[in-house]
């Protein structure tokens, strides 16, 4: 251990794992789905703790599938071909040659590095996309343009963007009852057999519902939701999201994943975190620990302020 670093004291440790043990026995044999997003997938330190908390979760019981994005590295990609990349209302258009280089980047190079950090730390990983096994169904995303008064919204063409039309989750539960941890790429095929670049925080909170998981883990550049003072706010229910998402007190990017969370505690998932990836650990922090990182949206009638 180098000068820098705090020394951890049996005593510290012995605490530690006291709190995290009633977590551990409550969640044992339960299904936890977590999108990994936003800097803990570019930060070389961040990457290596998340895919050790990964490997832990499933050492102690937990059936754990991962989800992940891979925006930026997208776009370095096609900056590097020299490919010009458009954006409408967040989403990147894009058109047969970008989806070629969307699943070569997805399903390829990030989804393999993925798994390639689970396994080094010990764990079984294994790498899908939403094309294998039928895993994720996908139908074009319309989008539409802000029109006048009594006109009719413009569609939009954002090309091979899709949305989650279904999820065949049985590929997903063979490698789960085989103890090993998917990772999964949110590229999904429609009816006739074309590949679609699906939001992974939808991707995620779709396969947690149908899973049945216990949580939603959504890891984000953000400390959670945060009230108008500037501190987090956690222990919320549905109700009260509502309420916050109306006084406008969750407003701009922070709706798409509050909804997508609703939208899962809504199907079934008993509770929804929105968790700061920016924290090392942050995965087992927000599980194990009483305080967490983030911010829990709890599905049960009436929400507890901690997990």
């Amino acid at each position: 251990m180098s000068e820098s670093e705090p020394s951890i004291t049996p005593d510290l440790t012995a605490r530690v794992l006291v709190e995290a043990l009633p977590y551990i026995r409550r969640f044992r044999g339960r299904t936890i789905v977590v999108k990994f997003g936003g800097n803990a997938m570019v930060d070389d330190e961040l990457k290596v703790a998340f895919a050790r908390d990964i490997v832990l979760m499933r050492l102690v019981g937990f059936r754990v599938v991962v989800v992940h994005g891979g925006g930026p590295q997208i776009g370095e990609q096609l900056e590097r071909i020299g490919k010009e990349t458009e954006f409408v209302q967040g989403m990147r258009v894009t058109d047969a040659e970008t989806m070629d280089v969307v699943e070569m980047v997805l399903g390829g190079l990030v989804n393999k590095e993925i798994v390639n950090l689970i396994s080094a730390q010990g764990g079984r990983a294994v790498g899908l996309t939403g094309k294998d096994g039928g895993l994720i169904r996908a139908r074009k995303l319309e989008v539409q343009q802000e029109a006048p008064e009594n006109r009719v919204p413009e569609i939009i063409d954002v090309g091979h963007v899709g949305e989650v039309d279904g999820i065949d989750p049985s590929v997903v539960e063979m490698l789960e009852s085989g103890e090993f941890i998917p990772v999964v790429a949110p590229i999904g095929v429609d009816a006739e057999g074309v590949s679609y670049n699906i939001n992974a925080d939808l991707v995620a909170g779709k396969i947690a519902e149908v899973l049945g998981a216990e949580k939603l883990l959504l890891l984000t550049n953000t400390p959670g939701v945060l009230d108008g003072r500037g501190e987090l706010l956690t222990g919320l229910s549905p109700r009260r999201v509502a309420e916050l998402i109306d006084d406008g007190t969750i407003a701009g990017g922070m709706l798409p994943k509050i909804r997508c969370a609703l939208d899962a505690v809504a199907g079934g998932v008993r509770a929804a975190h929105i968790v700061d990836g920016r924290v090392a650990h942050a995965v087992l922090l927000e599980l194990f620990t009483d305080r967490g990182v983030g911010t829990l949206i709890d599905g049960s009638s009436s929400a507890a302020s901690s997990q």
